[in-house]
């Protein structure tokens, strides 16, 4: 165990075994049980926990915590009814499960010395991608949406949204400063080739192919490239969460927290606002996107003076492609997954990427917008 060389905390260093495609890859899968003792130690390495109670970490201390669609585990280290920790590990070892963990720890580091409102990260393990963090509660800005009925809860989640949004566009300028797109596990940058695999064509994937179940009609490829053609005209320097939405904003001491960041890379401004604005678990009315939109203008151009103005030039699109990448996830989630949960938000997502597309803005593109078309109609049907 040593000392890491990141920006804070402790880690363990990994021990590649097994080689494939010229790179080594340590493919041991750690049961529960591992993962524990591995925690144990490091708790008691790092100093949260004595050396007998690292010793004797066991199910007594912990509590497991269910995840929404990623395949990591969660639990919750107690002692004495106060909650010390998150211990979070991937389901196994593979070479991309390792890569995201470590991207989280290099990721969270920086964002956390930029000031950014990310959980401190106490400890990574290399070998089985274990990560132990700061617990930031149970409360979602999810959550309290749900909760709010009348004027008087309304408030404070509008100040959430305000403070989000404010805190958002901090982190899009000076996260991007020094920031190493090596840490990046996925790629380094949001661009055509992720927005055509992970966006237009996830979508077409698992939901048009996957719900629906058929071929994709001729021509639409071609307006889905021609939409990702010119969304990557916006200037892409800035940080991007990539899933700046409500479940991924804890709130903590009432002041919110930002969490799921592994996926970080470099990225236009407007994907992340859309994120928010447009979050299907939080059903935002046009009006209430709007005012919020207007609060983080004022922010972003408090943080970087100007930048606004290319910021509307190109928030449809990236909000368009984001509304593609929420239907794809949903779809996959409940078909392939099997996680019912996700199932009540596929055809609202569906209505709102309708609507988008009925702008004046896209008309170029009448194939993409009969295409979701057919999609509401074949999923009423279904």
């Amino acid at each position: 165990m040593c000392r890491s060389p990141d920006p804070a905390g402790w880690s363990i260093s990994s021990s590649p075994r097994i080689r494939r495609g010229g790179r080594s890859i340590d493919m041991k899968v750690f049961s529960d049980l591992e993962i524990i003792e591995r925690a144990g130690t490091l708790l008691g390495d790092i100093g949260i926990l004595s050396s007998s109670e690292s010793r004797g970490l066991h199910e007594g201390a912990l509590a497991r915590i269910e995840s929404d669609g990623s395949t990591r585990r969660f639990w919750r280290v107690s002692r004495r009814d106060m909650s010390l920790c998150i211990i979070a590990a991937p389901a196994g070892t593979g070479e991309d499960e390792l890569a995201e963990s470590k991207a989280a720890w290099r990721i969270g580091n920086h964002l956390r010395a930029k000031g950014v409102p990310v959980p401190a990260l106490y400890g990574w393990d290399g070998d089985s991608g274990l990560l132990l963090y700061e617990d930031l509660g149970d409360v979602r800005l999810h959550e309290l949406i749900g909760k709010a009925n009348d004027e008087h809860s309304c408030k404070p989640v509008v100040d959430h949204y305000h403070e989000a949004l404010n805190r958002l566009a901090a982190m899009q300028v000076k996260g991007a400063e020094e920031f190493d797109v090596a840490w990046c596990w996925d790629t380094p940058r949001y661009d055509i080739a992720l927005m055509r695999e992970r966006e237009s064509g996830y979508f077409l994937r698992a939901f048009w192919q996957g719900i629906i179940g058929e071929a994709v009609p001729p021509g639409v490829e071609d307006e889905f490239q021609e939409i990702a053609v010119q969304a990557a005209k916006a200037p892409a320097y800035f940080f991007l969460h990539r899933d700046f939405q409500s479940r991924n904003i804890m709130i903590k001491d009432e002041r919110v927290r930002f969490i799921d960041f592994q996926g970080g890379r470099l990225g236009p401004l407007g994907y992340d606002v859309a994120s928010l604005l447009i979050d299907p678990y939080a059903a935002l009315t046009l009006a209430e996107q709007e005012d919020l939109l207007a609060v983080y203008l004022k922010a972003l151009g408090a943080e970087r003076p100007g930048a606004e103005e290319d910021f509307m030039k190109f928030y449809q699109l990236l909000a368009l492609q984001r509304n593609l990448q929420i239907v794809g996830a949903f779809s996959f989630l409940y078909r392939v997954r099997g996680k019912v949960f996700f199932a009540g938000f596929i055809e609202p997502s569906l209505v709102a990427l309708r609507d988008r597309l009925a702008d004046n803005f896209f008309a170029g593109f009448p194939l993409v917008r009969h295409l979701v078309d057919l999609g509401l109609a074949g999923l009423k049907r279904s």
